[in-house]
């Protein structure tokens, strides 16, 4: 048994991996900014769930999940930070507020609570941190450029944190998932205000009244959870997860394009030393 804290767990993946770790008989403290939408989950095995409010961008609560967690199981062996919304713009349309906000929850948020439970996983030399990113640091779609960069934000600091970790017994994995049937493209995903004519064609159609993938996405929240769940009892956890075959095949599509592009320059990229 291992004790799980998991951000962002009032719908979709949160909520399907947190349902998943209390059925394998795991520790688990469940979050989300309304504690009553994860009281549920709570209610299922209260001996061994413990339900909390956790805003992940109040550095209050950030300390006060964590010593939760300390004091209710002795402390964390796995953190997910989970917690976060899509936002569509076209770069020029995003709104500097909303931009910030996004950033404060997707990465500075996720850094507080790792850097709120790490004492205690550095103490025990043991721990699994689980970063949940997106195939979208990758695909860089028009209209997601800010999503895209806060994901990028995410994998490159968790590649660094892995090497960081991987001496002291703790692992780090960033999970990029494709489309999964939630509520990311429905209820959890904001836009600018700010509508640019001119970004009709490309951004524009992305927009949450041009989208229809909200609830006809293929990929089962339940399975991602699952598959999340085995990495990490692995015995060696990955330091990236692709989750999907949708996900699978983009990435493949963008890895042998970069790597054609690079080779139709890379005569050019070779050329910059000084000439001996």
């Amino acid at each position: 048994m291992s004790t799980w804290l998991i951000t962002g767990c009032s719908t979709g993946l949160g909520r399907a991996l947190a349902e998943s770790v209390i059925g394998a008989g795991h520790n688990a403290i469940v979050s989300a900014r309304d504690v009553a939408k994860v009281a549920d989950l709570a209610d299922i095995a209260p001996d061994r769930v413990l339900a909390v409010a956790l805003d992940v961008t109040d550095p209050q609560q950030v300390v006060s999940a964590a010593q939760q967690a300390e004091d209710r199981f002795g402390g964390v062996d796995v953190l997910v930070n989970n917690a976060g919304y899509g936002y569509r713009a076209a770069v020029e349309e995003g709104e500097d507020a909303d931009v910030r906000i996004l950033f404060d929850t997707h990465f500075f948020g996720a850094v507080a609570m790792i850097k709120a439970v790490l004492p205690g996983m550095r103490g025990r030399r043991s721990g699994a941190i689980v970063n949940i990113s997106s195939i979208g640091a990758q695909l860089t779609p028009v209209g997601s450029g800010y999503y895209a960069a806060v994901k990028g934000a995410i994998e490159g600091m968790s590649g660094a944190l892995r090497g960081e970790l991987a001496p002291l017994g703790i692992s780090v994995t960033a999970v990029e998932p494709g489309a999964f049937r939630t509520d990311f493209a429905g209820r959890s995903l904001t836009q600018s205000a700010t509508v640019i004519d001119d970004y009709s064609d490309t951004a524009g159609q992305r927009r949450k009244e041009n989208d229809t993938m909200d609830g006809n996405q293929a990929g089962d929240p339940a399975k991602a959870a699952a598959a999340i769940i085995a990495a990490v009892e692995s015995g060696d956890p990955p330091g990236f997860l692709l989750l999907g075959p949708d996900a699978l095949a983009a990435y493949r599509y963008v890895a042998d394009a970069r790597v054609a592009e690079i080779a139709k320059w890379e005569q050019l990229t070779a050329g910059t030393n000084f000439d001996t």
